[in-house]
């Protein structure tokens, strides 16, 4: 071989490896760098955000402004991935179904990690631990002091495609128990207020902050079914719910989760697997 094609092959080597490494230090299509998690959104710069956005304390609108526990916590991972969040409001029975067609990045509505689930979508890591609750109009029922007084006559409403629906199908139907499902959980309190309903089971933290502006309902018993929320996704896109998980764990590292979590559940604990490292 000449020495004139040598170098002529040389250089072309050379200019391969020099455009691969010029390639290698441009960030992705949404702006993160190259060292952390590469991950596509729907829109660049724009993580799409499914939620009910009627669940207190985790999701609600008040002033016309998005708030709640999963609210701010999702704001808070999209700021650590250089993300804006535009909430796209959608009934909870499809919404795992929404988020696998691609109609948004992400779901944040207080969503069980749960087995039928995840045949569809893939969690993230788990950000809260919930409990189950029953609450009852006490000037209506003052009798009914826990699930085992529920029985034939009693119609208690749960809210469409929730782990409660399961537990109380499961648990209180057998009892005799008409169960009654609604699309927005906040109707089966204003139900429950009127007096239509007997009972309602729904996640623990959400009927504490719903009974509070209602008059006569109360949670009169927990029950620990030992559930876990996760954020979902699409399982066509692993690389964003890594970077949502490596973004959670920075948050709870350095002490932010923490604070959100006090604003919202004042004078409980944070449990030790969402506080910083010792």
């Amino acid at each position: 071989m000449g020495k004139r094609r040598l170098w002529a092959r040389l250089a072309v080597v050379t200019g391969l490896l020099l455009v691969a490494s010029a390639c290698a230090e441009e960030p992705t299509t949404d702006g993160t760098s190259p060292e952390g998690p590469a991950f596509q959104t729907l829109q660049e710069g724009i993580l799409r955000v499914g939620s009910c956005l009627d669940y207190k304390p985790f999701e609600f609108i008040e002033g016309g402004d998005q708030k709640g526990f999963d609210v701010d916590l999702t704001e808070a991972i999209a700021a650590e991935l250089g993300l804006e969040v535009e909430w796209v409001r959608t009934d909870f029975q499809g919404i795992f179904t929404a988020v696998a067609a691609g109609q948004f990045d992400m779901v944040a509505a207080a969503a069980t990690i749960k087995e039928k689930r995840e045949q569809v979508v893939d969690f993230s890591d788990p950000y809260y631990n919930s409990r189950q609750s029953l609450a009852v109009n006490t000037q209506e029922t003052p009798d009914i002091a826990s699930t085992s007084d529920i029985g034939e006559g009693h119609v208690v409403g749960v809210q469409q495609a929730t782990t409660g629906l399961d537990w109380a199908t499961e648990n209180l139907e057998p009892q005799g128990a008409q169960i009654k499902t609604y699309t927005s959980v906040t109707d089966a309190f204003r139900d429950l207020e009127a007096g239509r309903l007997t009972a309602i089971v729904n996640d623990e933290p959400s009927s504490q902050a719903i009974v509070e502006d209602l008059t006569g309902v109360e949670v009169v018993e927990g029950i620990d079914t030992g559930e876990h929320y996760g954020l979902a996704f699409s399982p066509d896109n692993p690389e964003l719910r890594e970077a949502v998980n490596d973004a959670l764990a920075t948050l709870i590292e350095d002490g932010t989760y923490a604070a959100i979590f006090g604003q919202y559940f004042p004078g409980v604990e944070v449990p030790p697997e969402f506080q910083p490292a010792a």
